[in-house]
């Protein structure tokens, strides 16, 4: 995500806020690029934002938080922005209903394997999957409305996986 930021905005300094000092790692590897971009390990539920901020952008990551901790990072981040500043999260979602999140799990483990995914590899996500903590669309879209964003929308939603995007139209929350 982030190099796909850097190419679109190729002049914005980056600021890398992860839990995970390994991921961290990853990205300064792959990345690399010391004079725009800076990495900071910490737990960004905890960790102090930078302030006015033109854009914050989550990426399948919010949902390892429980549901008030998701409301909390959303105030924090609308905090953080500036104002016409945005937030943009690309997140995995809770389908509306029980049976339409089986359908998307199911979905999602039929495109996984006709992907050529390995089992190993199937069974390595679930895994990791058990710690998920997945909100719906909507609640996150009217957490985000309550911490501020005027705008909050989804822009785009497949199965799981959803960008949901809003702008701090004002001043101070």
């Amino acid at each position: 995500m982030t190099i796909l930021v850097r190419n679109r905005f190729p002049a914005a300094r980056i600021h890398l806020l992860d839990f995970s000092e390994p991921m961290l790692a990853l990205a300064r590897n792959r990345i690399g690029d010391p004079d725009r971009i800076t990495y900071e390990q910490a737990d960004y539920v905890t960790a102090e934002l930078p302030q006015g901020l033109d854009a914050v952008v989550s990426s399948l990551s919010i949902h390892h938080l429980d549901d008030a901790d998701k409301r909390a990072i959303f105030r924090k981040i609308y905090g953080a922005l500036a104002p016409g500043g945005v937030f943009v999260n690309a997140e995995q979602v809770a389908g509306p209903t029980p049976a339409l999140d089986e359908r998307y799990r199911a979905l999602w483990l039929q495109q996984v394997r006709e992907a050529d995914a390995t089992e190993a590899q199937v069974e390595a996500s679930l895994y990791r999957q058990q710690e998920d903590r997945c909100a719906s669309m909507e609640s996150q879209l009217a957490w985000m409305r309550e911490a501020g964003f005027a705008d909050a929308d989804c822009w785009y939603k497949e199965n799981r996986f959803a960008v949901m995007a809003g702008t701090r139209l004002t001043g101070c929350c």
